[in-house]
């Protein structure tokens, strides 16, 4: 895809032995410009562990080992380069957004009893809830900032992400939840976590406000598309491919993007129908009604409307001046969009 004439991130140098950059996922194609570092934020996450008491040790140990995509991290990193040079904070920070996101997952399956995350048996259903140290650890680290703001706008940002994790929990099985109201809790859940990340990046290089603000735009747009194609992915998604539990946002009554789109212009008839197929957890039923909705389905639009968000996201970086770090943030993007229209039906 072209990208406002940007051009993709430069190769950091030779790929693995048998590896090609066109083999790679579009995420991991990105992620090659940073990948040293990433490699030491990944050796700092699981040396965490060793902070913690040896009860819970083993807890926190399996929990951050599942090695997801690290996606915070990466955007971190890149918007680190983009505004200086990657230095020890930025890595630092990498570790904290992490460790946080981390904490929400763990908290995500305890409250959703999802048996399976990246092909493990999720830390709620190996342990239970014993992780909710975690949380506090991560917003520990931070104060480790010579700058206080920066601690303060990481204690913010997870304020907001609990913020959004409690509203979304009150309004499950909600019918009167609108599309607006699925938005704000997304924005707080997961768009905060992004904007930081992109924001404090741009700030420990010590970029002009306006700069940081406009990395704080880009993350947090970044990171409302990226929810909304995590849950298109809960729908649309397999198994195999994603090695977690599907459906399980609608088998505990989250009315995500797709569904909200399905209801507002479903009729009496289908909005029973829906409700039932909810309550009786017949996922791959529910997932069909929303692939052949009116015009391209409820699937379709959501994938659209994620889509849109991240070209918007694009166009904020468009005054941002080019170096390879920018024009990965650029192609971080693409990748996404590209991971949406793997979704398509």
């Amino acid at each position: 895809m072209e990208v406002f004439a940007r051009s993709g991130p430069r190769s950091t140098g030779p790929t693995a032995a048998g590896v090609t950059a066109s083999s790679l996922s579009p995420l991991a194609r990105v992620a090659q410009l940073v990948q040293p570092h990433l490699k030491e934020v990944e050796t700092r996450i699981v040396q965490q562990a060793a902070a913690f008491d040896p009860d819970i040790e083993g807890y926190v140990t399996y929990a951050i080992g599942g090695r997801g995509k690290r996606l915070r991290p990466l955007l971190a990193l890149l918007a680190g380069g983009a505004t200086g040079k990657i230095n020890s904070g930025h890595v630092d920070l990498a570790v904290i957004v992490e460790l946080i996101h981390i904490a929400t997952l763990v908290h995500d399956d305890i409250i959703d009893e999802a048996e399976r995350r990246r092909a493990r048996p999720t830390v709620n259903a190996r342990w239970g809830n014993s992780l909710s140290g975690l949380f506090a650890h991560a917003l520990n680290l931070s104060t480790n900032f010579d700058n206080a703001d920066i601690s303060r706008a990481i204690a913010l940002a997870a304020r907001e992400i609990c913020s959004g994790e409690m509203i979304q929990t009150q309004r499950c099985f909600d019918l009167k939840l609108q599309v607006e109201d699925y938005l704000r809790i997304v924005e707080k859940k997961t768009g905060s976590l992004f904007a930081a990340a992109a924001k404090l990046a741009a700030l420990i290089s010590e970029a002009d406000s306006n700069v940081i603000e406009t990395f704080k735009n880009f993350g947090f747009q970044i990171g409302t598309a990226y929810q909304i194609y995590d849950d298109c992915l809960d729908l649309a998604g397999s198994e195999k491919a994603t090695g977690k539990t599907l459906g399980t946002d609608l088998r505990k009554g989250k009315f995500t993007l797709p569904v909200l789109i399905f209801l507002r212009s479903a009729s009496d008839f289908e909005r029973e129908r829906c409700c039932r197929l909810v309550l009786e957890e017949r996922i791959e039923e529910m997932t069909e009604l929303l692939r052949i909705g009116a015009t391209d389905g409820a699937l379709n639009e959501s994938i659209a409307a994620g889509s849109d968000l991240i070209r918007e996201a694009q166009a904020v970086l468009d005054g941002i001046a080019a170096n390879p770090y920018a024009d990965a943030l650029f192609a971080l993007g693409d990748a996404l969009c590209e991971m949406f229209d793997q979704l398509r039906v």
